[in-house]
């Protein structure tokens, strides 16, 4: 069973993992081109480069982004060479997300003297998001802003308002922690991107739809700018064991499209779906693509728009 104390947890959950990829330090491992909207009612093309680094040095429950990290810290030089072939493969966008599988701000996953290298690369942009654990929220995010030519945006992972599956997630961050984390982003204008989680291990439901919404009032409440519902998934090896005794059931598509539409209508902020591997959430031949696509028209306009109903999967009623 999932042990109670945290000492046992990091354990516990690496001894659940499938091998990792094998990475080649000298490569992002994937990046992405979408549309997005922004707080000023734009749409524009957003990259993300997903870099390859260190594994965080966090074991969190749910994560299946270690896959794809090495067990040593990159060679200095080897993050700005990612950027510039991720670059080059993205073509013409306006953003960047530098996505990194951890916190750029960890030291051994980004090194400092790379900033300077990171920042020029970035100077056409006119925002630049990264990823970090709240607890390495310093100093650091404020010498890289200062790098910068556009604005700083920093994510964090709050998953859940839950105290007590917070906890279990293993992530070592308490509501207080992640609101001090905020507050120091606010206190130097640095914006705030919020990742929740819809129905995260050890909730049922109708517990997943409900913290979901609780989460995006607690994201209002830091101050988020931005937030985005991610429907959880398997796929780390811990999450499987979980499922077989009863813990986990990854979200209903309509748990994930009710808590959007609950955002769009009560966050001050923008909220979007994150739509990754979305079809394991729904597998109705009929409505699946219909619904996909509300889901994107919702992301881009942040306006409600009425429910599709299916005869077929009758969705509407789950």
């Amino acid at each position: 069973m999932y042990p109670n104390k945290p000492n046992k947890r990091r354990n516990w959950i690496e001894s659940a993992r499938p091998e990792r990829n094998g990475m080649d330090p000298w490569r992002p491992y994937a990046w992405t081109k979408d549309k997005e909207r922004t707080a000023d009612g734009r749409v524009i093309d957003s990259g993300a480069i997903f870099l390859t680094n260190r594994e965080c040095p966090w074991r969190c429950l749910m994560c299946d982004l270690w896959k794809n990290t090495l067990k040593e810290p990159v060679p200095p030089g080897a993050i700005p060479e990612q950027i510039r072939l991720g670059l080059d493969k993205l073509g013409e966008i306006d953003e960047i997300k530098l996505y990194n599988s951890g916190s750029f701000f960890d030291h051994k996953a980004i090194p400092p003297e790379d900033y300077p290298d990171i920042a020029e690369l970035t100077t056409p942009f006119g925002r630049v998001i990264v990823e970090s654990h709240p607890s390495l929220i310093d100093e650091s995010c404020l010498r890289f802003r200062d790098m910068l030519n556009g604005k700083l945006e920093v994510a964090m992972g709050l998953e859940t308002a839950h105290p007590d599956v917070l906890e279990k997630l293993n992530k070592g961050i308490t509501l207080d922690s992640f609101r001090k984390a905020a507050d120091f982003l606010s206190m130097h204008k640095i914006d705030l991107r919020v990742f929740i989680l819809v129905r995260p291990p050890f909730m049922n439901e109708d517990e997943g739809f409900e913290w979901a919404c609780r989460s995006l009032d607690f994201a209002d409440e830091v101050g988020a700018s931005v937030s985005i519902l991610i429907p959880t998934r398997g796929g780390n090896g811990a999450m499987e064991i979980l499922r077989e005794q009863g813990n986990f059931e990854p979200p209903k598509l309509h748990t994930l499209e009710k808590a959007l539409d609950y955002g769009i209508n009560n966050s001050d902020g923008r909220v979007f779906a994150d739509l990754w591997d979305l079809p394991q959430f729904s597998n109705c031949p009929v409505c699946f693509e219909k619904r996909k696509k509300r889901l994107e028209e919702i992301n881009l306009t942040q306006q409600f728009l009425d429910y599709l109903e299916c005869g077929s999967c009758l969705y509407h009623k789950e």
